[in-house]
């Protein structure tokens, strides 16, 4: 056969495939081997529960003038340190050294197969913190690590210079409306999901959707299609369940720290939200109504909401974000 003709028939095989199998991504091992962060990884050897376990984290130092203060950036539940880049950037570029950890069951550190709890989380990321010799920090956490640093402003109130809860879930007890499932029920569901159901799920957080955002839900259908599919789905049962079984929203009126909260006004999130009816799905997740209450049950609390933003404000709305998260710091 000749050139021309072996590059025609290549050519035709290509032309032939779906387009789906042509840009089919490659899968992803637990911890996210291979997959590039904006700034430098580290671990932090742990125990929990008898096991070793690892903890990523990204510790940035000031790009800017040194201000001698630190942030903690502390991600949602769908997500890792990584989405925090933007706002990595222009803290460290205002003086802030930055520290960003992946939770214990997240991105690239480990995901036992254990039942997670938001004090055990807290205790780790105080090890961190001593381990990086920071003794305060101002935390800056979003959606489910809003409870997770309402958590630990409650055990650890000294460590805690400024707290900011980015539309955070865990606003409202979705014991009271969201049946209970077991871990079995929930890995099944999180491996019946399809490419198009990861998709539709993770456009869900904007309102105004941009190619960028793709790569949050290429990196669960990834890890779905690798070779530790079924841990991955053992672990997105146990962070539901974090969520879900250990509500903060009681002790609100405990926290002594000086506390934004802010978040999209067209957020509609909420932990279980496809396990109700419609009817009942209307009445969780109104961010209008949640931040200004739970802002109200914390001392001094002040609340915001963006208009024509979702439910990750430092990346729909990152200058808005930024602005009164610089203004908040500051006071």
């Amino acid at each position: 056969m000749t050139m021309f003709r072996i590059i025609a028939a290549a050519l035709l095989v290509a032309i032939c495939l779906p387009v789906q199998a042509q840009s089919l991504p490659e899968p992803l091992g637990a911890e996210l081997e291979g997959f590039a962060y904006p700034f430098e990884v580290r671990f932090l050897p742990l125990t929990m529960e008898g096991q070793p376990v690892k903890m990523a984290y990204m510790d940035v130092a000031p790009s800017g003038n040194a201000n001698g203060r630190t942030a903690l950036l502390l991600h949602g539940r769908n997500f890792s340190g990584f989405y925090w880049e933007r706002t990595i950037r222009f803290l460290s570029g205002k003086g802030y050294r930055v520290v960003v950890p992946d939770q214990v069951g997240f991105g690239k550190s480990s995901k036992p197969d254990i039942a997670l709890s938001f004090h055990q989380l807290a205790r780790n990321t105080q090890i961190l913190l001593d381990s990086l010799g920071v003794q305060r920090a101002s935390v800056i956490a979003h959606s489910m690590g809003g409870m997770l640093g309402a958590r630990f402003a409650l055990m650890y109130p000294q460590r805690v210079e400024r707290l900011v809860l980015e539309a955070p879930v865990g606003l409202e007890d979705y014991r009271l409306k969201v049946p209970y499932a077991t871990n079995e029920e929930l890995a099944r569901e999180a491996a019946a999901m399809t490419k198009e159901s990861i998709d539709r799920f993770y456009r869900g957080y904007f309102v105004t959707w941009k190619p960028e955002y793709q790569i949050f839900a290429d990196i669960q259908y990834r890890w779905g299609q690798g070779p530790d599919a079924d841990r991955i789905n053992r672990t997105a049962a146990h962070t539901y369940q974090l969520a879900y079984e250990q509500p903060v929203i009681y002790e609100f009126p405990l926290i002594g720290t000086r506390t934004l909260i802010v978040g999209g006004a067209k957020d509609r999130s909420a932990i279980g939200r496809n396990r109700v009816s419609p009817e009942v799905r209307e009445t969780l997740g109104r961010f209008t109504e949640l931040i200004p209450a739970a802002a109200g049950s914390i001392p001094g609390a002040t609340a915001g909401l963006f208009k024509d933003v979702g439910h990750i404000p430092h990346l729909e709305a990152t200058e808005r974000f930024h602005s009164e998260l610089q203004d908040f710091l500051q006071q």
